[in-house]
């Protein structure tokens, strides 16, 4: 029996740092597309980081990251159909090596739990300056968890406040 290995396509949308062997290569899971292109040209101006596919739904994402096999996952947990939450546990179950950084609106601490429970390695809210989503990505990227100085603050509070 012949096994051949899978080759992976290096981006679905014809950006030529996808190619580049030292670039870590990104998939973006948000459902407005705009902003999906903003975090595009953002991470793109960052040297080493390429953006090699998005998607809009996680139907749609998991199929973008069999394609592709990105070394990383941004994703929101706001989408429509099965959630953010649900999409981290498919990817962490299909995937267990590629690591998710969720971007959120949700400014609650019970998202980020709920995101870092489900296998996320770090959690940045939406409304932050993003030189915070620069920084998270290196952060993951060195195999740290990374949460936002706010929400780590909230989630510190909680659980100092639980145990008491």
């Amino acid at each position: 029996m012949v096994v051949t290995k899978m080759k992976h396509a290096r981006s679905t949308n014809q950006n030529p740092k996808c190619d580049l062997p030292e670039a870590k290569r990104i998939v973006i899971v948000d459902d407005h597309p705009l902003f999906r292109k903003g975090l595009e040209q953002l991470i793109n101006s960052e040297n080493g980081f390429a953006i090699c596919g998005e998607a809009g739904n996680a139907a749609e994402a998991m199929e973008v990251i069999r394609k592709l096999n990105p070394d990383l996952a941004i994703v929101d947990l706001s989408l429509p159909g099965a959630n953010g939450i649900e999409l981290i546990k498919n990817i962490r179950a299909e995937f267990s090596r590629i690591p998710v950084l969720v971007l959120s609106m949700h400014d609650e601490s019970l998202y980020a739990l709920r995101a870092l429970r489900a296998g996320a390695e770090g959690y940045v809210m939406k409304h932050e300056a993003m030189a915070n989503v620069i920084h998270a990505i290196h952060e993951v990227f060195n195999g740290r968890p990374y949460l936002s100085p706010a929400m780590a603050a909230q989630v510190i509070t909680k659980f100092a406040h639980r145990q008491a």
